[in-house]
């Protein structure tokens, strides 16, 4: 049984990635630790969306709700990936995606960053018709952003006492359309293998 975090910056290809590895492996359960989180304050809030979620409830209740759900996904059974966010992007600054109190409570494995040539992830961005009113970054935003989800991720694993693995796609030749998906999902495999 493995427990795995996955984290990017947006625009990597988590979801495609993601789609590649349950293709490959029935017997990994991917889940998004906001769908558990909005799942839990829909029941207990009547909350609709994540922006809601965000905007309508306290503070004190939303550190509840992820508590919640970070606890429900410690206990799901067999292999287990973890789709969320190392760190979020809010008002110029990063926010923990991965705070202590949560990683903890989840007990991964192993935290896996994806990185990926921020050119590459602007251009993805740019041709992500779902989101429209995303903000306009630089290349060098971008990097930054990478940079802080490592920094971030570094510290989660040191809280939760895990691994951090790092699938550098800056590093891959792309000759093919969805090669670098392929290829994380191949090492993701490959991973929930050797911890299994």
């Amino acid at each position: 049984m493995a427990r795995i975090i996955l984290v990017a910056v947006p625009g990597v290809g988590k979801s495609t990635i993601l789609k590649f590895l349950t293709e490959r492996r029935r017997d990994v359960q991917v889940v998004n630790y906001g769908d558990v989180m909005l799942e839990i304050a829909k029941a207990r809030f009547g909350i609709a969306n994540r922006d809601e979620m965000r905007k309508k409830i306290p503070l004190e209740q939303y550190r509840e709700v992820q508590r919640e759900a970070a606890e429900r996904i410690a206990q799901m059974q067999g292999h287990v990936v973890v789709d969320t966010h190392a760190s979020i992007k809010i008002a110029g600054g990063y926010y923990p995606g991965l705070p202590h109190r949560i990683i903890t409570l989840m007990k991964p494995h192993a935290i896996v960053l994806i990185e990926a040539d921020p050119q590459v992830v602007l251009k993805r961005r740019a041709s992500d018709a779902t989101r429209p009113t995303r903000d306009v970054e630089t290349p060098e935003d971008v990097e930054r952003h990478q940079e802080a989800n490592r920094h971030y991720a570094y510290a989660a694993c040191e809280a939760a006492e895990c691994i951090v693995y790092i699938i550098d796609l800056r590093k891959v030749p792309e000759t093919r359309p969805f090669e670098h998906a392929e290829y994380a999902a191949g090492k993701l495999s490959e991973l929930i293998d050797a911890l299994g």
